[in-house]
């Protein structure tokens, strides 16, 4: 039995893993699970999954949450704030930490599961955006098992050489090519973006997102971010990655070996796949996911990016070639944006131009301690609010 602790219980991913931990009892126990405002559904995992742990952010809610643990006669110690993200994330008792909440939020407890050793099943792709280099030392210094939970790098590292881990270079790949839904916009006339609202954003064809993420594939900066992600987790300089539009999401990405083979992980847009990957590696189990119609897809189609339409993409390649703390003003200046769009402050257009004037105006520093990427986290974010109050960008 292997202890599990799933940072973002809540979130789709958190809800994907415990459907898919709870197919195989034998197999999984969880230890701790933590959640930011939902807490009715944090209060249902409880129950049924009896955790040892809850861990709740605000002080309030975790208390009126700890009064009704007990008046449900549950065993789960109800804990509060960051630190105590981090310390669950650490604990003796946990093998497993699925890293499921979105954002910034995600990095100090995802980089206090990677210290503590654990096999960090990754679904923050932004805590890996943020602090980069930083993150990956810590893996290989406390000897951490990296599992990719995005679909792309996920199928990324199933289609890698035998036996691979991440991070390593493997020289028999010439490169990767990260398939891109191209979201809901991929389409429309360029004119009509400027209107579009954020429920049209959230709609994606493919995936049942949360609404973060969703605007983000919308504008391509979750594929912006897994390009950098896919950089560091694979040991490859951007220009051996290719984006490749597939609007099908049936081949979740390819490996381009030097031989000239190319191998591509195919399946229903199912995130119980890559979650059971990551579960049972290196072995399998079953996901409860449908098995793939080949006869019901009938075609697959290909494309490239075009940058006029998702300047985002763009962005993010020029982010992770300068490097350092690029990344993490990039993602925290897109973090705000978002905010501001779903909260209908600003159009869909001005995303990028959010994100370009914090990258243009922020200087490029060293990303070598946890303590210079908050700081260039927190500048962009500034920054970002700033600019959105100062243009109104409406």
């Amino acid at each position: 039995m292997k202890g599990i602790c799933i940072l973002g219980s809540t979130g789709s991913i958190g809800v994907s893993t415990l459907d898919v931990v709870s197919r195989h009892p034998d197999r999984y126990r969880v230890v701790a699970l933590t959640a930011n405002n939902n807490v009715d559904l944090l209060f249902e995992q409880c129950q049924a999954h009896s955790p040892d742990y809850a861990v709740l952010l605000d002080a309030k809610k975790s208390a009126e949450f700890r009064k009704r643990i007990k008046a449900a006669g549950l065993a789960t110690e109800v804990l509060c704030g960051v630190t105590a993200l981090e310390e669950v994330a650490s604990l003796a008792e946990v093998d497993s930490v699925m890293a499921a909440i979105v954002g910034g939020a995600g990095l100090l407890p995802t980089l206090a599961a990677a210290k503590a050793g654990k096999s960090v099943l990754l679904a923050n792709k932004e805590a890996l955006v943020m602090s980069g280099a930083l993150f990956m030392s810590e893996v290989a210094r406390s000897g951490a098992e990296l599992l990719p939970i995005d679909s792309e790098h996920n199928a990324i590292f199933q289609c890698m050489p035998a036996n691979y881990r991440a991070g390593h270079a493997a020289p028999e790949v010439r490169r990767i090519l990260l398939t891109a839904s191209g979201g809901p916009f991929l389409h429309k006339e360029l004119h009509e973006l400027h209107n579009v609202t954020p429920d049209e954003a959230c709609a994606h064809p493919n995936w049942v997102m949360g609404r973060k993420i969703s605007v983000d594939s919308a504008t391509m900066m979750n594929k912006g971010l897994e390009v950098i992600e896919a950089c560091l987790l694979f040991n490859l300089p951007p220009e051996q990655l290719q984006v490749v539009v597939h609007p099908q999401s049936v081949i979740h990405s390819m490996v381009d070996y030097v031989d000239g083979t190319v191998l591509a992980q195919m399946g229903n847009p199912d995130m119980r796949i890559p979650i059971a990957h990551a579960l049972a590696w290196p072995g399998r189990f079953d996901s409860g996911a449908e098995p793939l119609n080949l006869f019901a897809v009938r075609q697959l189609n290909f494309q490239a990016p075009d940058f006029k339409r998702f300047p985002n993409l763009r962005l993010a390649y020029q982010a992770v070639g300068a490097g350092g703390s690029m990344p993490a003003v990039l993602n925290a200046a897109n973090e705000v944006a978002v905010a501001s769009f779903l909260d209908k402050r600003v159009r869909f257009t001005s995303i990028p131009d959010i994100i370009e004037h914090c990258m243009q105006n922020i200087p490029l520093r060293a990303a070598e301690s946890i303590e210079a990427v908050l700081e260039a986290d927190l500048e962009s974010r500034v920054m970002a609010q700033a600019y959105i109050a100062k243009r109104h960008c409406h």
